[in-house]
This record gives structure tokens, C-alpha cells and sequence, in this order.
């Protein structure tokens, strides 16, 4: 599985957008063959950073990179470049396992 985490820093006025700004390419992204997850999160420390988690099968990683939606999602013309602050730090690795685990250092009954 590959295993991405992302974090993009958006410019403060789309801070509150945001979710708006990303959602025909969330829902792309999410009905891709191969896509396990693609979850946002906001940042507690600084309001204006999203954290993205995604993970895709071993195969599906290159296609989604690929494909119209992600290519017009990073476009300098498009609305996710213009409302970020700064290139986006990523964090990509393939990893073994199939999804989620549970924690064994915690174990809630």
C-alpha cells in the first residue's frame, strides 16, 4: 500500500474555504479504482494548514497522479494553487498491510 501525508498551507483568506476549494477533487479522488482513503484534517497549532492522509493500492498511486482531476488540481491556473501559500510538504512511503490497524499500545473496551 502506499501511504501519503500531506500538508498544504493555505494563504489566510481561503483558510475557511478551503474544504469547498478541495471537494470535486476529493470526490474524484475518492471513487478512483485503488484509493483506500483521502481524509482532511485541519491543523490545531496553525488555522490555516490542512493535513491530508491518503493511502491507494501499490498500483493505483501512478494513475491517480495521472489522471485529468489531480493534473487541473495542481495547475497554476486552478483554484487549490491559487489559494495555498506555499508548496506543499509531502511525506510518501509504501508500507505493508491493507489499511488501518488497531493501536496495540491502547486498547479501549
Amino acid at each position: 500500500m502506499i501511504f501519503i501525508a500531506v500538508k498544504f498551507e493555505t494563504k489566510p483568506e481561503f483558510a475557511e474555504q478551503w474544504p469547498e476549494i478541495v471537494r470535486e477533487f476529493t470526490e474524484a479522488t475518492r471513487a478512483e479504482p485503488g484509493n483506500k482513503w483521502f481524509e482532511w484534517s485541519r491543523s490545531l497549532e496553525n488555522p490555516n494548514e490542512y493535513v491530508l492522509l491518503e493511502a491507494f493500492d501499490d498500483d493505483a498511486a501512478e494513475p491517480h497522479v495521472t489522471s485529468e482531476h489531480f493534473q487541473r488540481a495542481i495547475s497554476p491556473e486552478g483554484p487549490m494553487y491559487q489559494a495555498l501559500a506555499s508548496t506543499p510538504k509531502i511525506v510518501s512511503r509504501q508500507v505493508e498491510g491493507d489499511g488501518w490497524d488497531e493501536m496495540g499500545e491502547m486498547k479501549i473496551d
